[in-house]
């Protein structure tokens, strides 16, 4: 049976696409729009969940990720 892992995505605009980043496992892709480059993220994290060893997926999930916006002087 298969299961499911909640894992977060942050997508920005690069160039005339846009890259997708999961920071748990610091994997990434993209795609010429937002929903193509999130597809093509799961794709990549379920091909890697099917092919790593439980090991290197124990080594690179980074359990606690925090996501926020920050205020910072510039000039």
């Amino acid at each position: 049976m298969r299961q499911t892992k909640q894992l977060t995505a942050i997508i920005e605009r690069e160039g005339d696409g846009y890259v997708a980043l999961c920071p748990e496992l610091d994997i990434a892709s993209q795609g010429d729009t937002i929903e193509q480059a999130r597809n093509n993220l799961v794709e990549a994290l379920e091909l890697f969940f099917e092919m790593a060893a439980p090991s290197e997926i124990e080594q690179r999930l980074h359990t606690e990720v925090f996501v926020t916006r920050l205020e910072v002087s510039v000039g």
